[in-house]
């Protein structure tokens, strides 16, 4: 029997925030394909279809009880390693990565979903272990091993942004569990010695990236063109914009990947400070809510769940919007909700599922 208690805690701000970032969205990409190849400009039409497909999949998260994750954390763990793994056999190459398996006529980024996998299992790993005084280094080697596999999967992609987030979820998810202070300045400590090396494995255009952060004029038409545009168009849009549908940078087609990586670039010169300003407000509202639920967790698996949650998400607006106005290299972030792209879409949509999911069962903890 349906309890009407589940409709009566249901996050209806959150929702309604979801959908209307996710529609805003929409109509920023169709701005910024409009004009080019017929292929290109049909784009927010198939956005649409997305969107649709986030709702559904978003409701059939919510109707299964978020402890049915617990249970299955592992299995989903395996499959998304799996997934991953194929994804570097038999996955579709796009400008020179490889992150796309193609199954019939859809084409998604296992490496999206691999970040809620990743979630879940180390919220069940460290529901699972409670330890009562606090976490140790040597308490941490399981959960480490649990995020380093998808990391170095999908480092190889390559796909260095999500490979990142994988990283800030594994270190907001250990803060969750009250780790040691001694252990956490020797692993602050380590990461910070092994930052230098990471130089030498990166690729020569992942170098390049970082090296156009520090001076973008120094190659103004080649790594540095992309910030260089972006700033350009976001400046542009003054205080209150250019108009909806009248960029100049991203209809003289001077912006790249207008309606992915840089979507917040083409709405800020279009809607100008102020559209920018309330999107940014949208997001933090957005972000507010998902603490919240955090906070009124009456489960730890469900605040696990929820910490690397809204992690994942506020990492993602903070790293695109810092990469649009070139305080972040360019790592192909999609903003979330606003980019183009099924798999960035549904995997937030699933996400924030998840985040309705633990607000709406929070009296079965009550009593």
């Amino acid at each position: 029997m349906f309890d009407r208690r589940l409709i009566s805690n249901f996050d209806w701000v959150l929702f309604i925030l979801t959908i209307s970032i996710s529609i805003w969205g929409i109509v920023i990409i169709y701005s910024a394909t409009q004009g080019k190849a017929e292929h290109l400009s049909k784009l927010y039409i198939t956005q649409i279809y997305w969107l649709l497909y986030g709702l559904l999949i978003m409701f059939s998260v919510i109707l299964i009880d978020y402890h049915t994750l617990q249970r299955s954390a592992y299995f989903i763990y395996a499959i998304v390693i799996i997934a991953l793994i194929l994804v570097l056999i038999f996955g579709r190459v796009i400008s020179g990565a490889q992150r796309w398996l193609t199954i019939g006529p859809l084409s998604f980024q296992v490496s999206e979903l691999a970040k809620v996998g990743v979630i879940i299992a180390l919220a069940r790993y460290f529901d699972d272990r409670r330890i009562i005084k606090r976490y140790r280094l040597r308490d941490l080697f399981v959960p480490a091993v649990i995020t380093m596999i998808p990391f170095f999967l999908i480092a190889k992609e390559p796909d260095l942004g999500t490979s990142l987030i994988m990283v800030i979820i594994f270190i907001s998810m250990i803060l969750m569990v009250n780790i040691d202070p001694r252990s956490l300045a020797i692993l602050i400590g380590c990461g910070i010695l092994f930052l230098p090396t990471m130089w030498y494995f990166l690729k020569d255009y992942q170098r390049e990236r970082l090296l156009t952060l520090i001076n973008p004029e120094a190659d103004p038409l080649g790594m540095g063109y992309h910030i260089l545009q972006s700033k350009i168009a976001i400046g542009s849009g003054e205080f209150l914009g250019k108009g909806l549908f009248a960029g100049t940078q991203s209809r003289l087609n001077f912006l790249p990947e207008k309606h992915t990586d840089f979507i917040f670039s083409v709405l800020a010169e279009e809607m100008g400070f102020v559209g920018a300003s309330i999107l940014i407000v949208l997001y933090l509202i957005l972000i507010i809510k998902g603490i919240d639920i955090i906070y009124h967790s009456r489960d730890r698996f469900g605040a696990l769940l929820s910490v690397g949650i809204v992690c994942m998400l506020t990492s993602y607006i903070i790293l695109n919007i810092g990469m649009t106005i070139g305080i972040f290299p360019i790592v192909g972030m999609p903003l979330p909700l606003m980019s183009y792209g099924g798999s960035s879409l549904v995997t937030t949509f699933i996400a924030i599922g998840i985040l309705l999911n633990i607000r709406m069962r929070r009296f079965k903890i009550e009593g």
